[in-house]
C-alpha cells in the first residue's frame, strides 16, 4: 500500500472477523525499539473514555476486541503484534487507530524498514505498508481501521507526532492525571538540582506531519506496586508516569501529564507470607499434584488438562494465548481426549479449544508433548487434515521446543484445492510460563482467585516432574561439534554446526522469556542481520563463524538498561562471557566518570572486568574491579585519548553436558545471565538519567 490508500478487508479475505496487525522496524545498531498503542474512536474522532486507549500498561480490552501480544523475534529484528476481533468492536466505535511511540529522545527517522502488515484469521498475509519518510517524530500513526457501509476498511496513514505518545493520546481525547503532576515535576527538579517551582510549564503536544521539526519527546513508564492477594487489589494497569527527556541541562522541562487507565488488578505479593509449617519437610497442598506422574503419556495428558482448565477459568490468560492463534473473543470451553473420526482409525488429539461468539464457533485442535519428546509430523499432518475436513480453524502444538523464524518444527503439506484454511500454530511451555508470570507478577488479573490459579499453574509447570520445563537439550550435534572444535576438524558447511546454532538461538529466546517474566520488562534478542536476509542464510553464516572462531554470540536488549547485554560462549576455552557497553556522559571529566562508575559497582563482584573504550572502536586500559576500587583513575588512558564508553564483563566456566542438569551448558548460561544482570546491570544508571 501507499500512504493515504485504503482497502476493504472483505475484498482481501473471507476470514477477517479476527485479524492480526504486525508493526516492525529494524536498526543498524540493533538497539531500535518502540511501543505500540491502539485507540478506539467514535464518530467525532475521540475516545469514549480512557479505557479505549490501549498501550503496554493497558494491553487487553475487557471484551477481547483488542489485545497487544507484545514483541516476537523475526529474522531481521522484532515485530509488535496486535490482534483485533472486529466482530467484538463496540457499535459506537467508528475508527481503530494503530500507532507506536519511541522513548528517551529517539525518533522514528532513525529506524529502517518501518512497516505495518495485516494478516487474516488463518495467518495469511493480506497487505503491507512501508513508511519511508517517518522523520524526526517520537510517535507515529501507522494506519487505522474504519467502518464504511457496515464493513471494515483499512487506511495507510504514516503520519507522526513530535510530542510522542502523550501528545497523540491527548489529541484523541484521552484524559490526563493532573493530581500527580506536581510530584512528577518535583522528581525531575530534584534530579536536576532545581527547586520544583522553577520547572518550566507544560510542554505543548501538537500533531505534525512527518517532516523534521522540534524534537520534544515524552515517554510513559509503567510503575507497578504489588500487594498481597487479600481484600485490597493492587493497581494494574497502573497509571503511567511520564518522563520528559530535555535537550537542555539548564532548563529541564516539566513532564507532560500522563494518560490514565482506570482498571485495578491483582498481582502476587513481592514477598511471600511466612509459612505456618513447622519445618521445610511440610509441603503445601497443591491444586495440580505432580507426584503421581509415571510416564510421558501421563505428563502430556495432565499438562494439557491443567493448562486448558486454567485458560477457561482465567479469562485474561485464556484470551492472551488464544488471541495469538487468531481466535475471536467470546465464551470459551476446553475439552481433552476427544475422539474424532478418521477413516478406520479415530484420532484423539490431546485437547480441543472452542470459542463461541454471536452464534459462530472457532475451534482448534491441540497436540501436546512434554520432556524432550518431539512433535510427530504424521500426527500433526493428520490433525491438520481432520481440521480442514471438519471446518476447524487451527491446530495448536505445544512442546518444550522453541520455534524459530524460517525453521518450522513440523513441515505440514496443505491441499491448495481446499477452500477452508487451517492455521498451524506453535506454543512452547516457556511461552506459557512467561505469559502467566507477566499477568500475576506485573500486569495483574481480575481477582485473587485468578491469581492463585495462575500461581498453581506456574508451580506445576516449573516442577521437575511435570516435563514442561522448556528447552532443555542442545541436541545430538552438540558433543560432536564441541569435539570438532577442540581437535580442529569441524569444517564450514557442516550441517551439525547449523543445528548447534539453531539450538543456541532457541536457548537465547528462552532466556529472554524467562528473564522478561521475572522482571516484567521486555527482553528481546537483538538481530543485526541486513533487512530481508533469509534466516537460513543467516544461520548458515553463523555456523561458518562457529567453525572458524569456535564461539557462539548473542545479544539481549533489556528494557530500561543503558546498553545491550552481550552473551558469548567460547567452545575452545570453555568460558562464558556476559558483558555490556555503556556510553560516557556528554558532559563532565574522565576521572569523574571513572569514579562514578566504580561507586555504582560497589556491590558488584570483585572479578568484574572493566575496560575503557576509546574513539575509533579501540580498546583502552582494563582491569578487575578489585584492582580499580582503590584507584579508579587507573582505568583512564595515559595519552588523554578520547573515551567513548566502558565495557563491563564477567567470565565463568560453561557446563560440559548438553542438557540442563547442574553441570549442563543450559544451566550455566541461565546462571551467567542472572548473575550479570542482578549484580552488575541493575546498578547502572537507566537511560535518560539526569544524575551526574
Amino acid at each position: 500500500m501507499v500512504k493515504g490508500a485504503n482497502v476493504g478487508l472483505a475484498a482481501l479475505s473471507e476470514d477477517v472477523g479476527s485479524v492480526m496487525v504486525s508493526l516492525g522496524w529494524s536498526s543498524p545498531t540493533g538497539e531500535g525499539d518502540a511501543d505500540v498503542s491502539v485507540l478506539l474512536l467514535t464518530a467525532d474522532g475521540k475516545v469514549r473514555s480512557d479505557a479505549d486507549f490501549y498501550f503496554y500498561n493497558n494491553p487487553v480490552a475487557a471484551d477481547g476486541s483488542v489485545q497487544l501480544l507484545g514483541k516476537t523475534p523475526t529474522s531481521d529484528g522484532n515485530e509488535d503484534r496486535i490482534t483485533f476481533d472486529l466482530t467484538a468492536i463496540p457499535a459506537d466505535v467508528e475508527q481503530v487507530v494503530v500507532a507506536a511511540s519511541r522513548y528517551n529522545g529517539a525518533r522514528f527517522g532513525d529506524l529502517d524498514d518501518v512497516r505495518v502488515t495485516l494478516a487474516d484469521g488463518s495467518g495469511e498475509g493480506l497487505l503491507r505498508f512501508s513508511i519511508e519518510d517517518a522523520g524526526a517524530v517520537g510517535a507515529l500513526l501507522f494506519g487505522e481501521f474504519y467502518r464504511r457501509a457496515g464493513d471494515w476498511k483499512f487506511r495507510a496513514i504514516g503520519q507522526g507526532y513530535e510530542s510522542g505518545l502523550a501528545g497523540l493520546a491527548q489529541d484523541y481525547g484521552v484524559d490526563v492525571d493532573d493530581d500527580a503532576e506536581e510530584a512528577e515535576a518535583a522528581e525531575v527538579a530534584v534530579a536536576a538540582d532545581v527547586p520544583p517551582e522553577e520547572t518550566p510549564s507544560e510542554v505543548a503536544a501538537e500533531p505534525v506531519a512527518t517532516e523534521a521539526g522540534p524534537e520534544a519527546k515524552t515517554e510513559i513508564e509503567a510503575v507497578g506496586v504489588a500487594v498481597p492477594l487479600v481484600a485490597v487489589p493492587a493497581p494494574g494497569p497502573v497509571p503511567a508516569v511520564e518522563r520528559i527527556v530535555s535537550e537542555s541541562v539548564e532548563a529541564p522541562a516539566k513532564p507532560v501529564p500522563r494518560p490514565r487507565t482506570a482498571k485495578k488488578k491483582v498481582t502476587l505479593p513481592k514477598v511471600a507470607k511466612k509459612s505456618l509449617a513447622e519445618n521445610d519437610s511440610w509441603r503445601p497442598a497443591r491444586l495440580f499434584p505432580v507426584s503421581a506422574l509415571k510416564s510421558d503419556r501421563d505428563r502430556e495428558t495432565r499438562a494439557t488438562s491443567v493448562l486448558l482448565s486454567v485458560m477457561a477459568q482465567v479469562p485474561e490468560f485464556g484470551r492472551r494465548l488464544t488471541a495469538g492463534f487468531g481466535a475471536p473473543a467470546g465464551r470459551m470451553e476446553m475439552f481433552t481426549e476427544v475422539s474424532l473420526p478418521n477413516g478406520d482409525t479415530p484420532r484423539r488429539p490431546d485437547g480441543v479449544i472452542r470459542v463461541e461468539r454471536a452464534g459462530k464457533l472457532w475451534t482448534a485442535l491441540v497436540e501436546t508433548k512434554t520432556n524432550g519428546n518431539a512433535l510427530k509430523p504424521d500426527q500433526v499432518q493428520a490433525y491438520t487434515e481432520i481440521a480442514a475436513r471438519r471446518g476447524y480453524e487451527a491446530v495448536i502444538t505445544l512442546s518444550n521446543d522453541v520455534e524459530l523464524d524460517g525453521s518450522p518444527l513440523v513441515d505440514v503439506k496443505t491441499d491448495g484445492r481446499r477452500k477452508h484454511k487451517v492455521a498451524l500454530r506453535h506454543l512452547s511451555w516457556a511461552d506459557v510460563a512467561h505469559q502467566a508470570q507477566m499477568l500475576i507478577r506485573h500486569e495483574g488479573v481480575g481477582n485473587a482467585a485468578h491469581a492463585w490459579l495462575l500461581q498453581e499453574l506456574l508451580h506445576y509447570l516449573q516442577h521437575e516432574n511435570s516435563g514442561c520445563h522448556g528447552f532443555q537439550n542442545m541436541g545430538p550435534a552438540w558433543v560432536p561439534v564441541r569435539n570438532g572444535i577442540d581437535d580442529e576438524t569441524l569444517c564450514q558447511g557442516d550441517r551439525r554446526a547449523v543445528e548447534v546454532v539453531e539450538s543456541w538461538e532457541r536457548l537465547v529466546r528462552q532466556v529472554c522469556l524467562r528473564l522478561g517474566g521475572e522482571l516484567g520488562q521486555k527482553v528481546l534478542p537483538v538481530q543485526r542481520a541486513k533487512r530481508g536476509t533469509d534466516p537460513r542464510v543467516r544461520r548458515a553464516a553463523l555456523a561458518d563463524q562457529l567453525c572458524l572462531a569456535g564461539r557462539l554470540d548473542s545479544e539481549l536488549r533489556i528494557e530500561g538498561t543503558p546498553g545491550i547485554l552481550a552473551l558469548s560462549a567460547d567452545l575452545r576455552t570453555g568460558k562464558l562471557r556476559t558483558s555490556i557497553e555503556i556510553a560516557v556522559p556528554e558532559q563532565g571529566y574522565p576521572l569523574t566518570w571513572a569514579k562514578r562508575l566504580i561507586r555504582q559497582l560497589s556491590d558488584a563482584p570483585a572479578d568484574l572486568h572493566v575496560e575503557t573504550l576509546l574513539d575509533g572502536h579501540v580498546g583502552g586500559p582494563r582491569g578487575t574491579l578489585e584492582r580499580l576500587r582503590p584507584e579508579p583513575g587507573d582505568i583512564l588512558p595515559k595519552n588523554n585519548a578520547e573515551i567513548t564508553g566502558f565495557r563491563l564483563s564477567l567470565f565463568r566456566s560453561m557446563g560440559n553436558t548438553r542438557g540442563s542438569a547442574e553441570s549442563g551448558f543450559i544451566r550455566s548460561v541461565d546462571e551467567a545471565v542472572d548473575r550479570f544482570h542482578d549484580h552488575v546491570v541493575v546498578h547502572l544508571d537507566r537511560p535518560g538519567s539526569t544524575r551526574r
